[in-house]
């Protein structure tokens, strides 16, 4: 928080007196670089972003390294975290696509794990190369092994709010799967707005009908990409309504290697500052996730797109010329 005790904090009725934010940064924020990152510098990412008060933070991904080659590393990733596992008060989640997947992730020890399906038939076929109902059935047996092993799991849906091939995607489509993914035994839901076309009313109205279809607010999380900058008016809604998980990426990193119109994720910084000024507990201490924020900026050669970011981050001073 900035030296002037800002924002100053005016509490909204309606609202959660506590968020979790599922820090997303280290696997969706990096996983569609073009530069290879070193493994060292992902584990001093997570690190940083675990001193900073963030308490479920995912770690990456056991996709085959040839779809996702930015996220190879994972067997060599997770035995560098083993000092924040073993303190049990941060989760490190990881993606699995399919049993190979699950496999190798609990043979590291993971201990939350999670699958990742579509609302949309294109996006499935692109990014699992299955259509919706196959990539279902290719999740039942990983779910349920995960859960005899008491491993809790997420399911992501992705293209909640609008698909770059087929455009509006209508919101009992979006149910059905999100109501088939819970039926899995999936202990809770993100809601990805992948291209990040939502709007507050879109977003409600999609809250409302998964909960008409027995999914509870209590299990939904939400993802928002800010492409055209509506990520916090989205996340507000969704507050509104008592979503209390809201997935963000340090630095506003992230993309999706499928989807070319996916821009960044909701930034965390710019989503503490607003949590911030409404008095909601995050237990995020935002001048040491600004500085993580600016380190990786600096090992990725630009600046972060964050706008809290940059405004509480001094400009560089100006070379002094003499005559």
């Amino acid at each position: 928080m900035s030296a002037q005790g800002l924002p100053m904090k005016v509490p909204a009725p309606g609202l959660p007196a506590r968020v979790r934010i599922h820090e997303v940064g280290a696997r969706d924020g990096l996983q569609n670089e073009k530069e290879t990152v070193p493994t060292e510098v992902k584990a001093e990412f997570i690190h940083r972003l675990a001193a900073a008060g963030l308490t479920t933070i995912e770690a990456t991904s056991f996709v085959h390294p040839k779809w996702v080659p930015q996220l190879a590393d994972a067997e060599t990733l997770l035995p560098l975290l083993d000092d924040i596992a073993e303190t049990r008060e941060v989760s490190l989640p990881v993606l699995v696509p399919n049993e190979r997947g699950l496999d190798r992730a609990l043979a590291l020890g993971a201990r939350s794990i999670a699958v990742f399906g579509s609302a949309t038939e294109t996006f499935a076929a692109r990014n699992l190369n299955r259509t919706v109902d196959e990539s279902l059935a290719m999740f039942e047996p990983v779910v349920a092994r995960a859960k005899a092993e008491k491993v809790h799991v997420r399911g992501y849906l992705s293209m909640c709010f609008g698909d770059p091939w087929e455009g509006a995607v209508p919101v009992a489509q979006v149910v059905k799967v999100a109501k088939a993914l819970m039926d899995l035994g999936c202990d809770e839901l993100s809601l990805g707005d992948t291209i990040g076309v939502a709007t507050p009313g879109h977003v409600r109205e999609l809250l409302t009908a998964l909960n008409d279809s027995a999914v509870p607010t209590s299990s939904i999380g939400v993802h928002f990409h800010d492409t055209y900058g509506q990520a916090l008016s989205n996340t507000l809604a969704a507050l509104q309504h008592g979503v209390t998980t809201v997935d963000a990426s340090a630095g506003g990193l992230g993309g999706c290697p499928y989807a070319k119109s996916a821009t960044g994720n909701l930034a965390t910084e710019d989503l503490v500052w607003m949590l911030n000024g409404l008095g909601i507990e995050t237990n995020v201490d935002l001048t040491a996730l600004t500085a993580t924020s600016v380190w990786l900026a600096e090992h990725l050669g630009r600046p972060s797109p964050s706008r809290t970011v940059r405004a509480l981050t001094p400009p560089p001073s100006s070379p002094s010329h003499k005559e």
